[in-house]
């Protein structure tokens, strides 16, 4: 399993890597009952403080990506993938969203918006 933590992001490392580990899931790249690497592990590859990986960890198993298992580990949980892709149209619901609600306190219009919009998908 790879993950990239950008530290120049704005996205807190956590959710880097609750994307990361959803984006593994839905491609089929982690499978369900396969085990994640332990906080410990995952903390020094990354070189990142434990803590944040189990906010993430945690994250992922409130949402059910996951399961832990006291002494064993974390597995990936049986998770459907229209599951998984209605939790990413949320996601990205929530950031266009925000998008909009930023474009108009810029005072941009809501066509101006549009056309935005419309230019990156067409990019």
């Amino acid at each position: 399993m790879r993950i990239i933590i950008n530290s120049s992001s704005m996205v807190p490392i956590y959710e880097q890597i609750t994307d990361q580990i959803k984006a593994l899931i839905q491609c089929g790249e982690l499978k369900a009952n396969d085990s994640l690497p332990s906080v410990r592990t995952l903390s020094k590859e990354l070189k990142i403080s434990a803590l944040t990986v189990k906010k993430a960890y945690d994250s992922l198993e409130e949402d059910g990506f996951t399961v832990t298992i006291h002494g064993k580990g974390t597995y990936v949980a049986s998770v459907s993938p229209q599951l998984l892709l209605e939790e990413q149209k949320k996601e990205l619901e929530t950031d266009l969203d925000m998008a909009v609600q930023k474009g108009r306190r810029y005072g941009i219009s809501d066509e101006d918006i549009q056309s935005l919009f419309q230019l990156i998908m067409d990019s």
